[in-house]
C-alpha cells in the first residue's frame, strides 16, 4: 500500500455502497388526514413509488413496521426480516426492487423511505443521487397533507475491502481522496444544509476461527482470557498510532455507531450502540464482551474525531488505521495469504428537510 497521506490506495477489487433514508414522524395531525392507518401507508408509499419511477430511481422501499435497515452487497438479491431489522442484499449493478414494509393496524413511530443506490461508479455518482433523492421528497412533501414534522434525511456511504488483498495477489490499486460527504457534494454541486452532523469510522469483523481458538486453549486459555488477549493486541496497535476513539464487540450483537452527543447509547435484542462524540478528542475505549459467552467473531471499531480529518479527506487517518490493524493482525498470528480482514469505512451524515 502507498503511504502517500494525500490519497488512500485500496483494491481494484473494493466495493462501494450507498443507501438514503427519510424518516417521517407519524403524528396524530398527519394520520387524521386518513380512514385508517392501513390506508395511509398505501396511498402514501402510492405516491412515492411514482415519483421514484419518474426520477429512475429502482431500488426504494417505505418502512413503515419501525425495523432498522441493513444494506448488504450480495450478487443475489434478497430480503431478510428479523424482529428489529430488514436485511437488504443485493448487487447495485443488476438488482431492482420496491416494497412497502408494513403489518395491519401496526401504527409505526415514523415512516422511513429508503432509496438503495444502483449503477456502477456508486461514489463517483454519490452527489448526483443525494440530489435526485432531494428532488423526490420535496416533491412528496408537497403531496402530503400539511403537517409540521420535517424530514430527517440520513446518507449512508460504505467502501469494503480486504486488507490483504495484496498478499492475495490483488496488488492493483486506486486512489481515493476521502473527504467527507458535504466538501464532497459540495464540489460536485449538491448543495446540503450548512446545519448537519457527519460522522466516519471503520468497522473490522475478526472471525474466531478454529486455528486462533485452539492456538489459545493449547496454552490452557479461557474464553475470557481469549477476548482479553485481543483487547490488549488491539488497544496496543491503536494506541501507537494516536487512534483515540475505538471500541470492540464480542456479545453477538450488531454494532450501531451513533453520536454521542445527539443519541442515548445502550442495546437492544439485536442491536449494541456505540456512542462518541466526534468533537472531543479525548481518548476513549469502550468493550462490549462477557468471558463466559463464545461467539462467532468480534467487531473492532475505530471512530475518526474531528481532529482527524483534513483536507483533502481521511486518507491521513485511514492510513494509520491500516497500519494499526497489519500490527494488529501480526501480533495475534493472521496469515495474509490464507486469511481475509475485511475493512468497511463508513461515511454518514444527516440534517433536517
Amino acid at each position: 500500500m502507498n503511504m502517500s497521506q494525500s490519497k488512500l490506495y485500496v483494491p481494484l477489487t473494493t466495493r462501494t455502497n450507498q443507501y438514503i433514508s427519510a424518516d417521517l414522524k407519524l403524528t396524530d395531525e398527519l394520520l387524521a388526514n386518513y380512514t385508517d392507518i392501513n390506508q395511509c401507508y398505501q396511498q402514501i408509499a402510492e405516491q412515492f413509488f411514482k415519483l421514484t419511477d419518474t426520477h429512475k430511481l429502482f431500488n426504494v422501499h417505505v418502512i413503515a413496521n419501525d425495523k432498522l435497515p441493513v444494506v448488504r452487497f450480495h450478487t443475489e438479491a434478497y430480503t431478510l426480516q428479523t424482529a428489529e431489522q430488514i436485511l437488504f442484499f443485493y448487487d447495485p449493478e443488476h438488482h431492482e426492487a420496491q416494497h412497502l414494509f408494513a403489518e395491519d393496524n401496526y401504527r409505526a413511530r415514523k415512516l422511513r423511505f429508503l432509496f438503495l443506490a444502483t449503477g456502477k461508479d456508486i461514489r463517483a455518482n454519490a452527489a448526483a443521487f443525494h440530489n435526485n433523492v432531494r428532488m423526490v421528497m420535496s416533491k412528496l412533501i408537497a403531496m402530503l397533507p400539511k403537517q409540521s414534522q420535517p424530514f430527517k434525511v440520513r446518507d449512508h456511504q460504505q467502501m469494503s475491502y480486504d486488507l490483504f488483498a495484496a498478499a492475495k495477489g490483488n496488488s492493483e490499486t486506486y486512489g481515493y481522496k476521502l473527504r467527507n460527504i458535504y466538501m464532497r457534494y459540495k464540489s460536485r454541486g449538491c448543495e446540503l444544509p450548512a446545519d448537519y452532523t457527519s460522522t466516519a469510522h471503520v468497522k473490522v469483523t475478526l472471525p474466531l476461527s478454529r486455528q486462533l481458538k485452539q492456538r489459545l486453549q493449547a496454552e490452557g486459555q479461557s474464553t475470557q482470557a481469549l477476548y482479553q488477549y485481543l483487547e490488549d493486541h488491539f488497544l496496543t496497535a491503536v494506541n501507537q498510532r494516536h487512534l483515540k476513539h475505538v471500541a470492540m464487540v464480542g456479545n453477538g450483537l450488531t454494532p450501531l455507531v451513533r453520536n454521542s452527543k445527539f443519541e442515548k447509547l445502550g442495546k437492544t435484542a439485536e442491536t449494541q450502540h456505540i456512542g462518541f462524540d466526534p468533537q472531543n478528542n479525548e481518548p476513549q475505549y469502550q468493550a462490549y464482551w462477557d468471558g463466559d459467552d463464545m461467539v462467532e467473531a468480534v467487531d473492532f471499531i475505530l471512530v475518526a474525531t474531528q481532529h482527524d480529518y483534513a483536507e483533502p479527506g481521511y486518507c491521513r487517518y485511514m492510513n494509520q488505521v491500516e497500519a494499526a490493524l497489519k500490527d494488529f493482525a501480526k501480533s495475534i498470528g493472521l496469515e495474509p495469504k490464507k486469511q481475509v480482514l475485511t475493512v468497511r469505512f463508513y461515511q454518514h451524515i444527516s440534517y433536517l428537510l
